[in-house]
């Protein structure tokens, strides 16, 4: 993936049983510092309804280089790397950008993708 435009991280984790409070606290610590980076546009951990264990990141950075940098920084091994995935029983990381078309860059729905093939 280059490095230029605006990048949609969606990141889906399952805790292990009895764990998700502690791992509430340190993704609270761990989005306090993301966005605190120059290239982290936005972070907000959302909890399943259906689920008491399922958790959902949902982060937002300018571009590739700033998600190296998030992923390198200090906090993130700290908290994610030595803390965080040692907790959980699942994990499921998928990097999105924003799909335009047409001179305007209009953005397209996934009802106007349904219906005209790229």
């Amino acid at each position: 993936m280059d490095g230029a435009g605006e990048i949609v991280v969606v990141a889906r984790w399952q805790v292990a049983e009895g764990r998700v409070t502690e791992v509430l606290g340190l993704g609270e610590a761990l989005r306090e510092a993301s966005l605190a980076e120059p290239g982290c546009l936005g972070y907000e951990v959302f909890r399943s309804a259906d689920s008491s264990d399922g958790l959902l990141l949902l982060e937002r950075y300018r571009d590739s280089t700033a998600i190296e940098a998030h992923r390198n920084s200090p906090h993130y091994q700290r908290v994610v790397v030595e803390q965080i995935i040692p907790m959980l029983a699942a994990r499921q990381v998928e990097l999105l950008r924003a799909g335009h078309a047409g001179a305007a860059g209009r953005c397209r729905s996934a009802a106007d993708m349904a219906r005209a093939p790229e």
